[in-house]
């Protein structure tokens, strides 16, 4: 079993990430293969809307000259993703969009939808508001591709602007340990 972590901040070594690694520090405690794939600050394209991925489906984004295609093939291959992103302007980070907008409309293949059944979880970063928005819209990645998407003990966020915020944040890190804990028992029970 391997769940794949995307830190779409940015900030390689940022709240998000430490939230990230917070759970899939858990998820390895669990016997979960884990991967922490850097997207943020990577330049990737805009969906250019062209419909071929549709027409070829192949699983593939015709634009091949960026990470993109990298990013959905590790999706794929997991059984579980994590998608992590900062707050901005109460949304995703541009890297988020970008990535969920584009695997979304090319990992499908003649054979279906790659993604589905896979566990899906959201981790957001914010310094105060908007962090339920983008929840939402990464979640609403996951459940358009069929995904499951586990709870915890509060939303999967964390009242974290300045870094080592996070690590201040008693129930943010109580939360990513509880999403880690059920993520961990939901993909145990999917084997």
């Amino acid at each position: 079993m391997k769940v794949t972590a995307f830190n779409c901040s940015p900030r390689k070594n940022g709240n998000t990430a430490h939230m990230l690694m917070t759970v899939l520090s858990v998820l390895e405690e669990n016997g979960i293969e884990t991967e922490l794939v850097q997207v943020g600050g990577v330049d990737m394209h805009t969906c250019h809307a062209c419909g071929r991925c549709k027409k070829n489906l192949d699983g593939r984004c015709v634009q091949d000259d960026d990470a993109l295609n990298e990013f959905s093939e590790k999706m794929v291959a997991s059984d579980g993703i994590i998608i992590g992103s900062p707050t901005y302007y109460a949304d995703l980070s541009p890297e988020a969009k970008i990535l969920i907008d584009r695997v979304g409309y090319s990992c499908k293949t003649k054979e279906g939808n790659p993604l589905r059944r896979k566990v899906g979880a959201a981790v957001i970063a914010v310094r105060r508001a908007g962090s339920i928005h983008a929840f939402d819209s990464i979640n609403h990645f996951f459940l358009i591709n069929e995904m499951i998407v586990p709870g915890s003990t509060y939303w999967n966020m964390s009242l974290a602007r300045a870094p080592g915020d996070y690590e201040n944040d008693a129930e943010g890190v109580a939360t990513m340990k509880a999403l880690g804990e059920n993520m961990a028992w939901l993909l145990k029970k999917m084997e």
